[in-house]
């Protein structure tokens, strides 16, 4: 009886020490405030978002969500589609001003 109650103290001495020493190397006592109810830290430009903006977009992560990869796979994908729009958008807006211009003339 005395044995198995020493293994018992001895098991709860060594899983307080392990707990200590990995709140001490992880837990380091920072906390981030708690995002109020409905919020998001998911932030993209009101208007004018390009790819670089898309490519720096993060999720909140869940225990049910999405697959990471695949998402991060579909935001470079989209950047880079937005990126060529508003390079083809300035070439076209560029195009228009000469044309305007010749007309002027």
């Amino acid at each position: 009886m005395t044995t198995a109650l020493i293994y018992l103290l001895i098991m709860i001495l060594v899983a307080a020490v392990v707990f200590l020493l990995a709140s001490l190397v992880f837990g380091r006592g920072e906390e981030l405030a708690p995002l109020p109810p409905g919020a998001s830290p998911t932030q993209l430009p009101a208007s004018g978002a390009r790819g670089d903006d898309l490519r720096a977009l993060r999720f909140q992560q869940s225990v049910r969500g999405y697959k990471m990869s695949e998402v991060d796979w579909v935001l470079d994908r989209v950047a880079g589609e937005i990126d060529a729009l508003r390079a083809r958008v300035d070439e076209l807006e560029q195009q228009l001003a000469e044309s305007t211009e010749d007309v002027r003339s």
